[in-house]
C-alpha cells in the first residue's frame, strides 16, 4: 500500500509532534531547555566551538532563525559567544559549564522518550525505522 493510502505524512508529522511536547515537557521539569535548545548545544558540545552558521546548517534553519535561541541561551549562561579568530564576521558558541552540567541532565528525560520508542518497536523495529528514516532523509537530500 502506498504512502499516501496510509497517510504516511500525517503519521509522521503527528508522531513527531507528540514526540516533541512530551520531550519538551520532560526536559523543562528537569532542567530549563527545550528540544530545540538541547539540540543546539549539542551540537556545540559536540563539535565545539562552531560558527552559528554551521549549527544552523546541521539543524537546517536559517541563521536568523538561531539568532534569538542563541541569544537565549547566552542569556541564561548555557553558551559563550565570541567573534571567530578566523573570520571576524562569523560568532564561535561554546559551550559553558552550565551549559555542560545541563545537557547532561536533559539526557536522562531523552533516554525516557527515547525507551518509550524502544518497548513500542523492539531492537529490530528501531533498526527498520532508523534505516527508512535515514533514506527518506538522504532522498530529501538529492
Amino acid at each position: 500500500m502506498s504512502a499516501s493510502k496510509h497517510r504516511l505524512y500525517f503519521l509522521l508529522q503527528t508522531t513527531a509532534h507528540r514526540l516533541k511536547k512530551q520531550a519538551d515537557a520532560a526536559l523543562l521539569a528537569d532542567g530549563s531547555l527545550t528540544t530545540a535548545q538541547a539540540a543546539v548545544m549539542g551540537i556545540i558540545a559536540s563539535q565545539g566551538p562552531v560558527s552559528q552558521r554551521h549549527v544552523a546548517s546541521v539543524l537546517s534553519l536559517r541563521e536568523s532563525a538561531m539568532t534569538p535561541m542563541v541569544a537565549r541561551l547566552v542569556n541564561g549562561g548555557f553558551v559563550s559567544k565570541a567573534r571567530s579568530t578566523v573570520d571576524q564576521r562569523a560568532w564561535q558558541l561554546e559551550l559553558t559549564e552550565q551549559g555542560a552540567a545541563a545537557l547532561q541532565t536533559v539526557q536522562a528525560s531523552f533516554a525516557k522518550v527515547n525507551a518509550v520508542i524502544d518497548e513500542t518497536l523492539g531492537l529490530e523495529g528501531v533498526e527498520d525505522m532508523a534505516s527508512a528514516l535515514k533514506k527518506i532523509l538522504s532522498a530529501m537530500d538529492a
